[in-house]
């Protein structure tokens, strides 16, 4: 089997059960008697918590032999929380133990990450090929679950997320390929070093100015993730519809990730995470003002732009800015600000503005996607990246 694949098998064990979590956890946590400002609380903890998560798990995972030991403990970390779930624990306990969850099922996708480039580098292959598998997952588990819901108790929810970890456990395990963490037989290095390298990533204005545009960007999907399904449903778009407009940009991911590989290194990950930036402008300039449904279809497809772009933009700036030493560090906290701290306030914002501005709070997206794109440009300064 070749590396690809591989790796493509375990980004589909990862998002299988994020196609499912996270649009339906809510529902099972409202079915078990949570208020929307407890399940917004509770999701907005581990996210505003991974700037610090985040690095403190990359640094032990550097500690092992083999990237997919760690990737193994974790996804069985995951599985455990899980199981607890499925407990009476109520907010306080159901909160504590999906803070654990997330922070450690938050991890996978970024550790990956660094194992897919460094494979993709020495073999040759297209780093959006495992990950659109792993996108193509996500539809699965979305229209998947989406379907049993429509018959079954949403206890199903926690069911198909305790099977994809688990299912995750085994890929990590038996399925990735032996890397080792740190190659050319160099020691593994102590913890306080280790740590040093995440010092010297955090004092690093390119590096820094890299992550702030792209987690800029990346978090301002938030209102989307969030409210869009509230926002189509009082514009009167219909529920059946709902589904097929994520699978549309979803899809629109996945053709960006798998077809446009020689078109990309053209660009170049500066150039391209300034284009993520202002179609994501574009994209949620035109939302904000309830466009009729069949404008909604083209506009989904941005989401290439939007997400797919400016992920990979950020992903292999991230890896040029960063040294062997550091780099699972770095791809953490690449994504901990995207997909944590900022992505935390920003749903935290995207609540307040759509209860007093409906659609119209799309534009508080728009002005942070404009903000991403300024800190893009000054990347053009940045003279390490003077070939990309």
């Amino acid at each position: 089997m070749s590396p690809s694949l591989r790796l493509g098998l375990f980004y589909s064990a990862i998002f299988i059960g994020a196609g499912a979590s996270s649009p339906y956890l809510p529902v099972w946590l409202q079915h078990q008697g949570l208020s929307g400002a407890e399940i917004g609380l509770m999701f907005a903890l581990p996210q505003m918590a991974r700037i610090v998560t985040a690095p403190m798990v990359a640094v032990w995972a550097d500690g092992f032999r083999l990237r997919r030991t760690a990737l193994a403990l974790l996804s069985l970390g995951v599985v455990g929380a899980y199981a607890l779930m499925g407990a009476p624990l109520g907010f306080v306990g159901w909160t504590a133990v999906w803070f654990v969850a997330a922070s450690l099922n938050g991890a996978l996708a970024p550790l990956a990450d660094v194992m897919a480039l460094a494979r993709s580098r020495r073999d040759g292959f297209n780093f959006g090929w495992p990950r659109g598998i792993g996108s193509s997952a996500f539809i699965i588990g979305n229209i998947g679950m989406g379907v049993l819901l429509a018959r079954y108790s949403p206890d199903l929810v926690l069911v198909w997320m305790l099977a994809s970890a688990a299912l995750t456990v085994g890929v990590a395990a038996f399925v990735l390929p032996p890397d080792p963490v740190h190659e050319d037989a160099q020691p593994t290095p102590d913890h306080a070093d280790r740590w040093a390298g995440v010092g010297e990533l955090l004092r690093d204005p390119g590096f820094m100015t890299a992550v702030i545009a792209a987690g800029l960007i990346q978090s301002a999907h938030a209102f989307y993730y969030g409210f869009s399904t509230l926002s189509w449903k009082a514009q009167g778009v219909p529920d059946s519809l709902t589904g097929i407009l994520w699978a549309v940009g979803v899809a629109a991911e996945v053709i960006f990730l798998w077809f446009l590989e020689p078109w990309r290194r053209r660009i170049g990950p500066r150039r391209l995470l300034a284009l993520g930036g202002a179609a994501a402008a574009v994209r949620w300039t035109a939302f904000a003002f309830a466009p009729p449904l069949w404008l909604v279809f083209p506009l989904q497809t941005l989401h290439a732009f939007s997400y797919a772009a400016t992920f990979l933009a950020s992903v292999q700036l991230v890896e040029r800015l960063s040294s062997p030493r550091n780099a699972s560090a770095a791809q953490s906290i690449n994504s901990a600000l995207s997909g944590g701290v900022l992505m935390g306030l920003a749903s935290l914002a995207s609540g307040w503005t759509f209860d007093h501005f409906g659609a119209g709070g799309y534009l508080l997206m728009s002005a942070m996607c404009v903000a991403g794109l300024i800190a893009a440009v000054r990347l053009n300064g940045e003279a390490r990246l003077a070939t990309a």
